[in-house]
């Protein structure tokens, strides 16, 4: 992984943060459907960007970067429902709503570009 790639060092450092969030909530509060949800989209997004860097063309990069934008607007999602049903905390879940948003202003900001140029 290049240190310089900002998307990809954050994808995969979100991602990490996600296993974490899935151990606590299997683990901790007994919750195993929402939480699989959480950890299959969340870990994903880096997936995805990691796929995104190794495309054979412009075309793949662009569209392996749509299906990270897409599975980090559900992450957003299965975080805010994991919130509104008191599974995780108001500030377990800002946090986590803080990096996706980054991830997802990034992502579209390289999408955006990418349709400019």
């Amino acid at each position: 992984m290049r240190s310089d790639n900002v998307v990809q060092v954050k994808s995969y450092a979100f991602a990490v943060r996600i296993v974490k969030v899935y151990q606590f909530l299997s683990n901790d509060r007994k919750e195993f459907v929402l939480s699989k949800q959480l950890l299959r989209s969340g870990t994903s997004i880096g997936a995805n960007i990691e796929e995104a860097i190794g495309g054979q063309s412009g075309k793949d990069f662009y569209a392996k970067l749509t299906i990270a934008y897409k599975e980090a607007r559900e992450t957003h999602y299965w975080i805010r429902i994991l919130r509104d049903t008191a599974y995780l905390s108001k500030e377990q879940s800002e946090s986590l709503l803080d990096d996706i948003t980054e991830l997802l202003k990034i992502i579209g900001s390289i999408q955006k570009t990418i349709r400019n140029s």
